[in-house]
């Protein structure tokens, strides 16, 4: 204490020495010089003693043995050392933990373990066994939900195998065509828009009229419907090859909308001025037109895309009875024996009576039918197989040629087949020889062929190229009724009870089949066999080789009018006066499903692999499954008469007589957003 007290003081001793010193130096100085007192340092903080240094290292010790003691710690350490004494001692131990436990802890313990049992069997498989696995889905929509579990999943499920598997179950066929190899000029599209402007008359729907004939065919060129179209064709727009999923959503979407609805894109009405004046006569239907033939001397051009009335040929002098559309673009195909049918055709064309009028023709018209444009020949892709040829269109249309624009064919009552260019509207030929009214007629594909049938008994062969006939088939003594083509061959069915196969570059008959007991009013032929129906109610088929009857079909009790023949699906469907449909396996011959879908005649009858549509006199249009005859749906409200229906495509074109008018429906069932 003595020394603190002893430090104090000399502390305030030396402080007032230095105070003193400092006034006594301002005096000898001037006033104007300042001088601030210094301030002492701070005192140094004292170090920490022993006592901090023991608790620190007390703190660490504490932590390390918590941890060490830890009793999740200390059980995952006995469990690991038991992997010395081999999995039974593992899973006893395990065992008596569980043993231990509540029910509320072993609910915990089992949502613990479920997730991590969870495994992504297809993603630790190849992946052929990953897309074998897949290929036993059937529903589209959960292939669709799979492919959002995980990239890999999303892969997998964008296979093209996958996919064509998928259309063979939904029996969606993809028919790859050529079109996208030909190369046509921007003045070739589709004009069914630029058309629908001139037409007044026929006004455009409101959500329509603010378009333009420009902006319509931009919107077509930009819309998914042509990429669609060309996936459908075969090319997808990425690699160039096939699609089979951008075809099965399209088919898939199509197959839906026919089973709940669709769209009635136009719904034209007109008056009829005398009893059979306004009668539909005939269709022809492709994805971008609709033509219809009637028995008042008209025929009429639809837009599939729109449903507007596009164009109406006039130039007929009484009904038309048969009309034929050829699509734009194809290839040549030449025929077999090419050099002798070419011989053959400069012989017709020399000995006939039609004159030879191309030469006298409007450049722009022959150009629309290809005249001075060089053969496109078969591409390499689609080379002559050992089938018999190519089936004709139940909608009556054909592949073209190569002519860069679509080809109408029409005939009836004034005994004269008209070839019209359908974009500008104009005949280009008239061609006579026929001494009656022509019933029939049908265009060969890939070529500029056409064969009509007459009531004067001849089947007449005609060059709607060079506007020229080529030969005139007789052996018929009655009225031909209906024809149908398949390759080079074409075959005949007439009044006289008769059918006769021809071979149409070198007009030889092949084949007459005889059998039936009356007229015969409807034929059908894929190249294998001839299937015929007539007025002694009876179906009869025939080898297209042998000429040999192989079936005798029966079932219905009046004329057998309506008849088609599907080798894809194994299936010849047929429609009578009796109102009756009919559907036959043509393996067996035998009867699948007998249909009462109408109450009086069947007018129309088509159908694919999903679904069957038929009109009939009673004035409905039904929908029938095609597999097992289950009726789906009637397709429009019923009306006094159906007098065709023709559905193609998403397309369906209805026909028929409602309150005293003829009406022509356009529906689609394409998706919508392809035609918005």
């Amino acid at each position: 204490m003595s020394d603190d007290v002893a430090a104090r003081s000399a502390n305030r001793a030396s402080q007032s020495r230095t105070n003193d010193h400092r006034r006594h130096v301002s005096v000898g100085k001037s006033p104007s010089t300042v001088y601030m007192p210094a301030a002492s340092p701070p005192t140094p903080a004292p170090s920490p003693g022993p006592t901090s240094s023991l608790f620190a290292d007390a703190f660490q010790l504490s932590k390390a043995y918590s941890v060490s003691y830890d009793p999740a710690n200390l059980s995952r350490i006995e469990f690991a050392n038991l992997t010395a004494l081999g999995p039974p001692s593992r899973k006893r131990y395990l065992v008596s933990l569980l043993n231990d436990c509540t029910p509320s802890e072993l609910l915990f313990i089992s949502q613990t373990i479920a997730p991590m049992l969870r495994r992504d069997f297809l993603a630790e498989l190849p992946p052929e066994i990953a897309l074998h696995i897949l290929s036993f889905v059937d529903d589209p929509k959960t292939l669709s939900r799979a492919s959002q579990v995980s990239k890999r999943w999303h892969d997998l499920v964008q296979d093209e195998w996958l996919w064509k598997t998928m259309c063979g179950t939904y029996r969606f066929n993809m028919e790859i065509d050529n079109a996208e190899e030909l190369e046509y000029d921007d003045d070739c599209v589709d004009e069914s828009s630029k058309e629908a402007d001139s037409f007044p008359a026929h006004p455009m729907d409101p959500a329509l009229q603010a378009l333009t004939a420009e902006e319509s065919l931009k919107r077509q060129e930009q819309s998914p419907l042509s990429s669609w179209r060309r996936s459908f064709n075969g090319k997808s727009a990425d690699d160039g090859s096939p699609s089979y999923r951008k075809h099965f959503q399209y088919s898939y979407a199509i197959m839906s909308n026919m089973r709940r609805g669709g769209y009635l894109l136009r719904s034209h009405r007109m008056p009829i001025a005398t009893p059979d004046g306004g009668v539909v006569t005939s269709v022809a239907l492709d994805s971008d037109r609709v033509i219809v033939g009637c028995a008042n001397s008209k025929v009429h051009i639809y837009s599939a895309n729109t449903g507007v009335l596009c164009r109406t040929l006039t130039g007929h002098d009484q009904g038309v009875w048969a009309v034929h559309l050829v699509s734009r673009g194809g290839y040549w195909d030449e025929p077999e024996n090419d050099t002798k049918a070419l011989g053959d055709e400069s012989a017709a064309s020399s000995s006939s009576n039609s004159p030879v009028t191309n030469g006298c023709i409007h450049m722009k018209y022959r150009r629309a039918l290809g005249l001075d444009m060089p053969k496109k020949r078969r591409p390499r892709t689609a080379q002559r197989s050992e089938s018999p040829g190519k089936p004709s269109d139940l909608c009556c249309t054909s592949e073209g040629w190569g002519q860069p624009n679509p080809i109408v064919v029409s005939a009836g009552c004034d005994k004269s087949l008209r070839v019209w260019d359908v974009v500008s509207g104009h005949c280009i030929y008239i061609l006579r020889g026929h001494n009656a009214t022509i019933r029939c007629a049908r265009v060969l594909h890939n070529r500029p062929i056409a064969v009509t049938g007459s009531r004067d008994t001849t089947v007449r062969v005609w060059d709607i190229q060079k506007g020229r006939m080529l030969r005139m088939l007789e052996g018929h003594s009655n009225s031909v009724r209906c024809l149908d083509v398949c390759g080079n061959r074409v075959v005949s069915g007439s009044y006289d009870a008769s059918c006769r196969i021809w071979n149409v570059d070198t007009g030889e008959c092949l084949h007459v089949l005889a059998g039936h007991e009356q007229e015969i009013y409807s034929v059908a032929f894929d190249g294998v066999r001839v299937v015929s129906g007539g007025m002694d109610t009876t179906v009869r088929v025939w080898d297209a080789i042998s000429g040999q009857c192989i079936a005798l079909l029966q079932g219905h009790t009046a004329l057998v009018c309506q008849l088609q023949l599907c080798p894809t699906t194994g299936l010849l469907a047929t429609g009578g006066s009796d109102g009756r449909v009919i559907t036959f396996d043509l393996h067996n011959y035998t009867s699948l499903q007998r249909i009462s879908a109408h109450d009086s005649s069947v007018t129309s009858l088509q159908f694919d692999s999903n679904f069957l549509i038929t009109g009939g006199n009673d004035g409905r249009v039904r929908m029938y499954e095609t597999q097992n005859g289950v009726f789906v749906r009637d397709l429009t409200e019923r009306c006094d008469s159906v007098w065709k229906v023709a559905c193609k495509g998403g397309t369906c074109a209805i026909m028929c007589k409602r309150s005293g008018k003829m009406v022509i429906e356009i529906w689609t069932f394409r998706p919508r957003t392809l035609y918005l």
